[in-house]
């Protein structure tokens, strides 16, 4: 099961599947523009780019599915952190009823009825932000990033050492610089504590666990409560990616969520 490919806003190559029980490694179906449910995978940092089971997942429940990757960062153009990667997330919410086009030179316009984003960790971030948006109608961020100062105790977020690990594990694949990572620590930028006043907590699942060492669950907890966020709060699971929305047990929650009313 492979999925499409296709580029938004010239620099952000993304990965796609079109809504189909019977997914084949052939050009995607020629549609006409119509109202359906868009569900974007907001990945995390830093991260393989492998969401293919998650693309079938949500393509299977009748999304049309797309896996971004960042500006800046693996095959898409640009510089990473130049821009707030909400953004880049929002780029593609805009183009969808302008239409996107395929290797083949096939154009899918989409004019969504609901647009659903599912993210973890620092795509956590940007889909909390991107839900400012009135396109954007639900979220659910498993252990999001919602303030950088927060995120490790004694200090907040270290960028030289983050910047020393990608560029050692990861090399070009994400092309940041040293202020684009400082920009982080700083409070302001890419930070959805910064925002609390406009972001409408009755869009947002948000999923943690107590043991998560990489997001400390306190601040996203404080979080939740100050913008009236839904939070699932586990004591154990660890730093949770887009991998446990698969599970039939959360599935069954999500599911519910995506149908309350905001």
């Amino acid at each position: 099961m492979f999925p499409y490919r296709t580029r938004f806003t010239k620099d952000i190559v993304t990965e796609f599947l079109p809504p189909s029980l019977k997914l084949r490694r052939t050009s995607p179906p020629s549609r006409k523009t119509k109202k359906v449910k868009v569900a974007i995978i907001c990945g995390g940092f830093p991260s393989v780019p492998s969401k293919g089971r998650q693309l079938s997942f949500f393509a299977k429940r009748g999304y049309w599915a797309f896996y971004p990757r960042y500006r800046g960062t693996w095959e898409s153009g640009g510089t990473f952190l130049k821009l707030s990667p909400d953004n880049d997330i929002l780029g593609i919410v805009r183009q969808l009823p302008k239409g996107f086009k395929t290797f083949n030179g096939k154009t899918h316009r989409i004019r969504p009825s609901a647009v659903h984003l599912f993210a973890s960790s620092f795509g956590g971030a940007a889909a909390i932000l991107a839900s400012r948006d009135a396109r954007v109608t639900k979220v659910v961020a498993c252990s999001p990033v919602v303030d950088w100062l927060k995120n490790r105790p004694r200090g907040g977020f270290d960028p030289e050492m983050k910047l020393d690990y990608i560029r050692h594990d990861f090399g070009s694949a994400y092309r940041v610089s040293q202020a684009g990572m400082a920009r982080l620590r700083k409070g302001a930028f890419f930070n959805p504590a910064a925002h609390i006043k406009s972001v409408d907590g009755r869009k947002l699942l948000i999923i943690h666990a107590e043991d998560d060492t990489s997001v400390y669950w306190k601040p996203v907890a404080q979080f939740a409560k100050a913008v009236g966020a839904t939070l699932m709060l586990r004591k154990r699971g660890g730093h949770f990616s887009t991998s446990i929305l698969l599970k039939p047990a959360m599935d069954t929650r999500i599911k519910a969520f995506l149908r309350t009313s905001t």
